[in-house]
């Protein structure tokens, strides 16, 4: 049930981040790639076509990477998934000039607390995707870590890293029933 409560927060904020960030510096070819992608995202092959054209002429916007992200995710191929993950970290650390391992990345380095401001958003948002995916991954040690920054970046937890953080203490526990 909290990781089911954990994935809705994620889709919300997969939302709001499209949103914020699809049309901005996005060349039309690409963003009627994305759509093409979205209206055939019942038929696999043809999705995943759109979305690595649209990667190749914009393989750095973050609405290729989103729109990458989305697909492995609800079609459950999360180690893909977690590679654009990865990838999304990457172009937020050098959106916010930020050092390019999250492990280096201190509170100082950006408006963290600042919820409106895009580009430290879309890393805290980068990263906790990228715990959770740890997470249902079976690499805890990793989740721990990357929810324990988004802990020491966003101390009023504004991003929900402790929704993951209770997901993550929990597991297994729900078996001893």
């Amino acid at each position: 049930m909290a990781e089911d409560a954990a994935m809705q927060t994620g889709v919300r904020e997969q939302d709001f981040l499209a949103s914020i960030v699809l049309g901005e510096g996005l060349p039309e070819e690409v963003e009627r790639l994305l759509h093409a992608a979205a209206s055939s995202y019942d038929q696999d092959h043809l999705a995943l076509k759109y979305l690595m054209e649209a990667r190749l002429l914009a393989p750095t916007h973050p609405a290729t990477l989103i729109g990458l992200y989305r697909f492995y995710f609800y079609k459950g191929r999360l180690r893909e998934c977690l590679g654009i993950a990865e990838a999304c970290l990457t172009r937020a650390a050098i959106d916010n000039s930020l050092p390019l391992d999250w492990r280096d990345v201190a509170p100082q380095d950006a408006a963290f607390g600042d919820f409106d401001a895009v580009a430290p958003r879309f890393f805290m948002f980068s990263l906790k995707g990228y715990a959770y995916l740890c997470m249902r991954l079976g690499h805890f040690e990793q989740s721990a870590a990357a929810i324990d920054k988004l802990l020491e970046l966003d101390p009023a937890d504004k991003i929900g890293a402790k929704v993951l953080l209770g997901v993550l203490e929990r597991r297994g526990l729900e078996d001893v029933d």
